[in-house]
């Protein structure tokens, strides 16, 4: 059997991706573009943090650059324009109206399996909260949770919800309301039949469907995987779903094959076969990575759980929840895509009211160095971050490197 060089996957898991494209020269991406990113992805990631902006729009900007982020808002909150819900697959996601059926069967699941939480709550006051809030939002129309009074204890907790919210959540966990718009990140309900658009498809799939379909999917999404990968993206439970993927595998629909690993090994893994051309093109040179980027913590390209050390060498890592202390980056870093390879890392603030992009520490990995080529395509792709956050001004407050700091604001200069 053939073994791929590293560069082949590589090239073909960001191509998968979207990542592979060289920056933005053209015009501004508009809803179109941005509608199919999401359907190519499969889904977004709904995240509360915003030190610069939200995640999902970063793993947007990341693939097409600089675009209106209400384009993105209108494709979700927009009666008009509506082609994206939030729902749960992997997570809380921005997901295709396309794809809503597969949703059904979770949500048949959760009104018919509840938790032994769901029954104690219920028995105790959730029976009369479950009809209170649906019968409001059908008189009075959408409603967040904080227009339902409640003068009970807070504890603290960002998940020790007041009553009402446990109420609104379960009714959009079993498929009575959806979100049809945000104020202030705030969620806003509404009634299934006045925002699910007429045309979308509400044959229920088997389960079998379902998952065969989540993992056609992620495949696609991935490029080149493990099966412990392709489960990981969409967060399958493995037992349940190890015959669908053997028979998918047998039809030849997962195609096995050889990869050298950054660390010179050789490792079997599976490749959809629409990919096997893209995967061929990339072995051969025709099909290069070409973008420099910079990626969300929450980026679907770190959803394949090991593959950032396997292919890159690179451990990503979230340490917005881990005690200051024992950060090792920062408390919401970035790595760097350049081309193939992920080069580095920073952790930003964005301080609005100044327009001040702040980096509180810029990292390039072990062996990088900061050459010219490198220092000017970071430094392009710094600037169109900057114009995508409103940033008139860069500040490093440590590099590391010291020289890649200091060239990377030199290769800015007057152009901010």
């Amino acid at each position: 059997m053939i073994v791929y060089p590293l560069s082949a996957a590589r090239t073909l898991a960001l191509h998968t991706q979207g990542l592979t494209s060289e920056n933005q020269t053209g015009a501004t991406p508009g809803p179109a573009i941005i509608q199919r990113m999401v359907e190519r992805l499969g889904c977004v990631q709904i995240d509360t943090l915003h030190l610069v902006r939200r995640s999902h729009y970063l793993v947007m900007w990341s693939r097409l650059g600089s675009y209106h982020p209400a384009d993105f808002d209108n494709l979700i909150y927009s009666a008009e324009q509506r082609q994206l819900f939030e729902g749960w697959q992997r997570v809380a996601s921005f997901i295709p109206l396309k794809d809503y059926r597969f949703q059904l069967p979770r949500m048949q699941r959760m009104r018919q399996n509840h938790s032994e939480g769901f029954l104690k709550w219920f028995d105790k006051e959730g029976h009369t909260l479950m009809d209170m809030v649906l019968e409001r939002i059908r008189k009075e129309g959408a409603l967040k949770a904080a227009d339902f009074e409640y003068h009970g204890p807070r504890r603290g907790s960002w998940w020790d919800w007041k009553p009402a919210k446990t109420a609104l959540e379960y009714r959009f966990a079993f498929g009575d309301l959806m979100i049809t718009n945000r104020v202030n990140f705030q969620r806003v309900y509404d009634l299934t039949e006045r925002v699910l658009p007429a045309w979308v498809d509400l044959e229920p799939p088997t389960m079998e469907q379902r998952d065969r379909y989540w993992m056609e999917q992620a495949a696609l999404a991935l490029g080149v995987f493990s099966t412990s990968q392709l489960i990981g993206y969409n967060y399958f439970r493995k037992g349940p779903v190890k015959p669908v993927l053997e028979k998918m595998i047998a039809e030849g629909i997962f195609v096995p094959i050889d990869v050298k690993l950054a660390d010179g090994e050789a490792q079997s893994f599976l490749v959809h076969h629409a990919n096997l051309e893209a995967l061929q093109k990339a072995a051969q040179g025709v099909l290069r990575a070409q973008r420099t980027t910079f990626l969300s913590p929450f980026d679907n390209l770190w959803w394949a759980p090991g593959r950032d050390e396997q292919l890159w060498g690179f451990r990503q890592r979230l340490e917005a929840y881990t005690p200051a202390t024992k950060r090792v980056w920062g408390y919401f870093c970035l790595p760097i895509l350049h081309k193939d390879k992920l080069v580095g890392r920073f952790d930003p603030k964005l301080e609005r009211k100044t327009g001040v992009l702040r980096l509180k520490a810029l990292y390039l990995e072990e062996g990088v160095r900061p050459d010219e080529e490198l220092v000017s395509d970071v430094a392009i792709a710094m600037r169109d971050f900057m114009k995508f956050h409103k940033a008139s001004e860069l500040v490093i407050e440590k590099s590391q490197p010291e020289e890649f700091g200091v060239k990377l604001v030199k290769a800015l200069g007057k152009k901010l």
